[in-house]
């Protein structure tokens, strides 16, 4: 008889094995106590199943603990009761798996959107995923009836691997509806206006569904909280400027860049929320506008942070840096030491079923180097003449984060990964 292996992942992250007999031998994926099925889908891995549990964003004393509770503290600030108190719920406790429908579908994304492809998610099977971002938590909370709320959480998503990037980061979102006196309470005629047009047409400012009047002063009311946030982090005489952009989940939608370091720096995105959302989660009588942001790309910015894997961190020499600060405190990283790089080259032939997508390949030099891979780059995609075979070369910056990694150390681990990748991926080392 064949064994099945489970691998389970408890709350700390941490996998632990156990055997059962079975037929076949397809191992089981275990999160947080739930069983799920392996398919054709399955793409995630240990390594970035191991995260799961550790709730940086909840931990006092860590740099994104501190971003979040900061957009937290304005938000109850900003908007309270008639008794002073926040209207504002948060959750950041949500389970991070969820359906393809939370993910995808009630947020009205195309079926044929290329954030759906495996290339781009990390699938537990054909039914769930990772979620790609805390926005797939939106409808549940509005089909419970809940007009105010912040959203935190960590997110996966399959990317590039450097300095910048992480398949692991954690987002915030913000969600807030309003009924039609809500909407016109501060406007002297607003007793005769209406938030919804059965005959509308949509148009660049507003959906079918809206009165321009309704959705303009959504609008200003979701740029002026947001303008005010980017000051509240960034200081009151930042610069700011907004850039139309396209969510499939909201409309009009827009961008919110701030100048900093004299560069124009991508802070969020938000619009009004597409009424579909509203009514299929039982809000057809209400208008929302939304937004969402990165909290390591505003950690970075704001405390100094040079590379992402330095959130992961539990070395005390990074985390006393934060403890025992509040949200409110001037906070600049300093280096601990600066440790070397080293710096390998791997070049190989793809398959020529056209199987192969770099993102596996990310995937495959993150779970096998760990976090000493610090960066891959492409630096050469060559298609032979007469073969038409296509090869490609990349570049493995390897650095340790506590120590000076030696030379013979990287060998060993470039050679597992060339092993790895050809067994793997169907590649033929050159």
């Amino acid at each position: 008889m064949f064994r099945r292996f489970y691998f389970y992942l408890n709350v700390r992250g941490k996998l632990h094995y156990s055997t059962a007999t079975r037929s076949e031998c397809i191992p089981d994926i275990v999160i947080n106590g739930r069983h799920f099925e392996r398919d054709e889908w399955s793409n995630v891995t240990p390594k970035v199943l191991s995260h799961i549990g550790r709730k940086l964003h909840s931990q006092q004393g860590h740099p994104l603990f501190l971003i979040k509770q900061r957009i937290i503290e304005f938000f109850y600030k900003r908007f309270a009761g008639s008794r002073g108190n926040p209207i504002f719920s948060v959750h950041e406790n949500l389970d991070p798996v969820v359906t393809i429908k939370q993910n995808f579908d009630s947020l009205l994304i195309p079926k044929d959107h290329v954030s759906r492809n495996k290339s781009d998610c990390y699938y537990v099977n054909s039914n769930y995923l990772l979620r790609a971002h805390t926005t797939a938590h939106q409808a549940e909370l509005i089909g419970m009836g809940l007009n105010n709320f912040l959203i935190a959480g960590d997110v996966y998503r399959r990317d590039e691997i450097d300095a910048n990037h992480y398949p692991i980061f954690h987002q915030l979102d913000a969600v807030r509806l309003l009924g039609k006196h809500d909407v016109f309470k501060s406007l002297d005629d607003g007793a005769k206006m209406e938030v919804f047009d059965k005959m509308g047409a949509r148009t660049a400012e507003k959906q079918e569904r809206h009165t321009l009047e309704a959705c303009k002063v959504m609008e200003d009311e979701l740029k002026s909280t947001l303008v005010a946030l980017a000051r509240h982090l960034f200081g009151q005489d930042t610069r700011y400027r907004w850039v139309d952009a396209y969510f499939p989940f909201t409309h009009p939608s827009w961008e919110l860049e701030v100048f900093h370091r004299d560069n124009w720096l991508e802070l969020l995105g938000c619009g009004v929320m597409e009424q579909k959302i509203l009514d299929d989660a039982g809000a057809h009588d209400r208008i929302g506008w939304a937004f969402g942001l990165g909290l390591e790309r505003l950690a970075m910015c704001l405390y100094d942070i040079p590379d992402i894997r330095l959130f992961w961190s539990q070395d005390s020499g990074f985390l006393s840096q934060f403890a025992d600060k509040t949200p409110h405190d001037a906070i600049k990283y300093m280096p601990v030491s600066v440790y070397p790089q080293c710096i390998n080259d791997i070049s190989f032939w793809l398959p020529e079923d056209g199987s192969f997508t770099s993102n596996d390949f990310f995937d495959l030099v993150r779970e096998v180097g760990g976090d000493i891979v610090e960066q891959i780059t492409l630096v050469d995609n060559f298609t032979h003449p007469k073969t038409q075979r296509t090869s490609h070369c990349y570049r493995i910056v390897y650095r340790h984060m506590e120590k000076t990694l030696t030379q013979q150390e990287v060998n060993t681990v470039h050679k597992q990964i060339e092993k790895e990748a050809a067994h793997k991926l169907n590649i033929s080392i050159r």
